[in-house]
């Protein structure tokens, strides 16, 4: 570093060891973030590509069980159950229940006037979504479990490209592909953004074969791997997909197996965040394993997980380290930090038609995700049932 070099001939010998303690931490803090947000993805892809295993997919005729867990989903349970009775898969090899979870909209009335069309709704006291799926898990019959949210609509052939993958022996779990619908603001145009990113990461880990979890609001697994839930899970998706890795079974990604989301506000993705993010602490309680070599994959859990958890405190080390570098370089870069985050803080203030907005809204939605992150270790303290919230989103016509 010939940049360090020269500072070191400038600096007085009682303030070297102090110059570079600050430089070396500054760059370790930003290296590190870089390569959390850019330079594992890049590897990632680079394996996928290079060591992705194929799926040997096959047309099947499975019996399937669709469980959906809902709470007061009126506005989009209709449009949800349309799209499952219009499915291109055998009507006599589905079942499908609502698990309808203490709601108190019209969430059960809707589910009954699908009755005759073979949905059966199952109305329970309000315990939380992985409680009311271990009851519909314990009714159902099906080979194939095939768990769904009440947001998302599911293209016709969704399910037989799903279900076509476990011709693979190998496979365990299968998540769908989650495209969101555009955007009708910056706001939900960067969401859908930041989704897209995920996505990619999730498709090149199911090519090297798990992807820690899967995509919760459309995937299928093996009935007989399912686990029954401890009712405080915050993340089912991770969960039950687990028991299947630690199984030996593979957790893919089918592209073609589609579920279209609406897109949602930045407070809507830091409400969901916060206890996804948490429940990724709960999560490695839950499989120790996850942290050892039985975990076959862990360096790139340690890389994509771990390294989200721990992006929020890297980049206020990274502030913190900029104050104790060398005159014009603490100005410059501390200076810069301050604008980046003084940009966010403004954000909800400018209006939607100024260009600024283009630069405003990025920088205000990863200072909420980083803020997310942070704030996801209070599952230590704060009971998990408390960090669920409804993740807020906008109908409107396709």
């Amino acid at each position: 570093m010939p940049e360090i070099s020269r500072l070191a001939t400038q600096c007085p010998p009682s303030l070297l060891p102090c110059a570079l303690d600050m430089w070396v931490g500054f760059l370790l803090c930003a290296a590190a973030i870089v390569y959390v947000i850019a330079g594992y993805p890049w590897l990632l892809g680079w394996r996928a590509r290079r060591y992705g295993r194929p799926v040997a997919k096959q047309p099947q005729s499975k019996t399937v069980s669709i469980l959906i867990a809902v709470h007061n989903g009126e506005r989009f349970l209709g449009e949800k159950l349309d799209s499952i009775v219009s499915l291109d898969y055998p009507r006599e090899l589905l079942e499908v229940y609502v698990l309808c979870d203490g709601s108190t909209d019209t969430t059960a009335a809707i589910a009954r006037r699908y009755a005759g069309q073979g949905i059966e709704l199952v109305e329970l006291p309000r315990s939380g979504k992985p409680a009311a799926l271990n009851v519909g898990i314990a009714r159902s019959r099906g080979e194939i479990l095939l768990l769904t949210d009440v947001r998302q609509v599911l293209e016709p052939d969704s399910v037989k490209q799903l279900v076509a993958c476990f011709a693979d022996p190998t496979v365990g779990v299968v998540s769908g592909d989650l495209p969101m619908r555009q955007g009708i603001d910056i706001e939900e145009a960067n969401t859908s953004l930041y989704w897209r990113y995920e996505r990619a990461i999730r498709k090149d880990l199911g090519k090297l074969g798990c992807t820690f979890g899967a995509t919760g609001p459309f995937y299928a697994m093996r009935r007989s791997l399912a686990p029954v839930m401890p009712p405080n899970t915050l993340l089912d998706d991770m969960y039950m997909p687990l028991a299947a890795y630690f199984s030996g079974y593979r957790l893919i990604v089918d592209e073609s197996a589609r579920a279209i989301e609406y897109p949602f506000s930045v407070r809507g993705e830091f409400r969901r965040k916060v206890r996804t993010l948490a429940g990724n602490y709960q999560i490695m309680r839950q499989y120790p394993a996850l942290l050892s070599t039985r975990n076959r994959m862990l360096f790139d859990f340690i890389s994509y997980k771990i390294g989200r958890l721990l992006l929020p405190w890297l980049f206020v080390g990274m502030f913190a380290f900029s104050f104790g570098l060398p005159g014009v370089w603490a100005i410059a870069i501390v200076g810069g930090q301050i604008l980046f985050y003084a940009l966010a803080a403004v954000d909800l203030l400018v209006p939607e038609h100024f260009a600024l907005k283009r630069v405003t809204t990025p920088a205000r939605t990863l200072v909420t995700l980083l803020a997310a992150a942070a704030l996801a270790v209070s599952v230590i303290v704060v009971p998990p049932h408390r960090l669920w919230k409804v993740t807020q989103a906008r109908q409107r016509a396709a």
